[in-house]
């Protein structure tokens, strides 16, 4: 399978989650993701699940519902998403979605994709840029995928 039918250029970052939140996005219940600092901007990302889990998002009932059943992968991309707006709650609002964190900006996800086979890879802190052989291998999976 070719990936010619991709934009060339600067159009894509992964995006580094612990465990069992990547699991929680890919579910499609979990519609944004907390960050401390607004350095994403709108696109695509590659959802890779870090190398860690937190252990303790385990334990809350709205995570290990909404995970239960699945494998925690870890150190790979298992999907790629949309971020379609990054904002931040007003102070002393009610949270946007039950997922947002007081303080924290929320990218806002749309257009999960699940992939089906967990494609290894190494993340890092902050927006990251893919090589061509890794959205290779991730795009091969997604075969009718249109940016």
């Amino acid at each position: 399978m070719s990936t010619d039918h991709l934009p060339q250029g600067d159009w894509i970052r992964g995006i580094t989650i612990k465990q069992p939140w990547t699991a929680a996005i890919l579910t499609g219940h979990k519609t944004v993701e907390n960050r401390p600092r607004p350095v994403w901007r709108p696109g695509w990302v590659l959802l890779h699940a870090g190398g860690q889990i937190d252990r303790r998002a385990k334990r809350d009932p709205l995570v290990a519902r909404t995970v239960y059943g699945r494998e925690l992968v870890t150190g790979a991309v298992l999907g790629v998403a949309r971020i379609t707006a990054l904002h931040r709650d007003p102070d002393g609002s009610e949270p946007c979605t039950p997922w947002s964190l007081p303080g924290m900006w929320h990218l806002e996800l749309t257009d999960v994709q699940e992939l089906a086979l967990p494609v290894p890879a190494t993340g890092q802190l902050g927006p990251w840029r893919p090589t061509p052989e890794l959205l290779e291998r991730v795009f091969t999976q997604l075969p009718h995928f249109q940016p």
